[in-house]
């Protein structure tokens, strides 16, 4: 996968000038970008049960229609005005996960995923805001992209139960992108991307979990493992002198406690590292028949012919709080200084021959590393 062209901008002064500040478009970031999944192939993706797809169509009343898959037909939308939209491509090509490789100076924990787009001309979803960072890389065809700053004054409209649109506004960036462009659009900003003709546009979407996101699934960690049972003490109370008051001693006692699992480091390092790797789609994991065991894995090591690969879109990574951890789709492996070198190689998702493979297996410990996550089905031998 080529890089991208900045031009006369780093990743540096991207993060710095215009990461989660202002939108931004790299004519020709990739000037021999062809794409990385035809539209049939998407099509046949968004026919798959386990796959979540949808397409949005303006109706010649400029009213909108929405049908969520799976599809087993497209003629019936016609050729012009609809989209089809295919959630995390990137877990079921692995072209298209390659293309995650591009923002690499960004942590690999914070994108979400790879929604691909193939739009028929005139089609569009509406003018609509992310509370998320979207990069759209235009595949084939033409688009016209519109860009606007934060509004708080656009009015939300809902033109279908499952469809959230903004009213008109302002744009900064109004353009046509073309094969190889690239358009950032921070969080907050509304958009608008009308399809010239059939098109293909790749969206890699970056998660940005709530607070209350974030504060339930800590309770669920809590609730799952039975960490929360301890009770309120307060062993070292005074006599009130008014027992109908909530005093601000109180308060601060009560949310101490409350704070002290989050202060917990070595609880908040396994929670947070398990949250972050989890996929919110479907994995295509490749778990074996059989558990293989170490001896069966030494074994492969002997065939120059076959190689180890990652499962398409699984997110890892290696966590050094308290105690060295590989975390994959939310499942710790305990690493220690004979395995950091592997659980950092596993944490890049990148393919590995046995000749790459061999230059850890000296060590007993990375062989059965290794056969820990073929077993539970994260990387796979091809």
């Amino acid at each position: 996968m080529e890089s991208i062209q900045w031009g006369d901008l780093t990743p540096e002064t991207f993060l710095k000038e215009y990461w989660q500040k202002k939108p931004l478009l790299i004519k020709q970031a990739m000037p021999n970008f062809q794409g990385t999944i035809e539209a049939d192939e998407l099509a046949g993706l968004a026919m798959e049960q386990e796959i979540e797809s949808r397409i949005i169509a303006q109706n010649p009343d400029n009213t909108w229609h929405v049908e969520h898959g799976p599809f087993d037909d497209f003629a019936k939308f016609g050729e012009n005005n609809w989209t089809l939209l295919v959630q995390a491509v990137n877990n079921w090509s692995r072209d298209t996960d390659q293309l995650i490789s591009l923002f690499t100076f960004i942590p690999r924990w914070r994108i979400d995923d790879v929604m691909v787009s193939f739009s028929t001309p005139n089609g569009g979803v509406g003018a609509h805001l992310d509370q998320y960072d979207v990069f759209i890389l235009q595949g084939e065809g033409k688009r016209r992209w519109q860009v606007g700053a934060p509004d708080s004054t656009l009015e939300t409209l809902i033109p279908h139960p499952d469809l959230k649109q903004v009213s008109e506004f302002t744009p900064m960036i109004d353009e046509i992108t073309e094969p190889g462009d690239l358009l950032y659009i921070p969080p907050n900003h509304p958009h608008n991307g009308v399809s010239i003709e059939n098109s293909v546009n790749y969206s890699i979407g970056f998660q940005a979990p709530s607070n209350q996101d974030l504060w339930s699934a800590f309770a669920d960690k809590l609730i799952d493992e039975t960490l929360g049972e301890q009770r309120f003490s307060d062993a070292d109370r005074d006599v009130t002198d008014s027992p109908y008051q909530l005093k601000a001693k109180d308060m601060n006692q009560i949310k101490s406690f409350m704070l002290s699992q989050l202060s917990d480091e070595p609880l908040f390092s396994q929670f947070i590292s398990q949250y972050l790797t989890q996929s919110h789609h479907t994995l295509e994991l490749l778990i074996p028949m059989e558990a293989f065991t170490t001896e069966q894995v030494m074994g492969f090591l002997e065939d120059d012919e076959i190689q180890f690969a990652p499962v398409s879109g699984i997110k890892a990574l290696v966590c050094s709080t308290p105690t060295s951890s590989l975390v994959i789709n939310g499942d710790s492996f305990e690493l220690s200084d004979e395995t950091s070198e592997l659980g950092v190689y596993l944490a890049g998702s990148q393919a590995m021959t046995t000749k790459k493979a061999k230059s850890f297996t000296s060590c007993l410990k990375n062989v059965q590393l290794l056969t820990s996550v073929l077993n539970k089905g994260y990387w796979y031998i091809e």
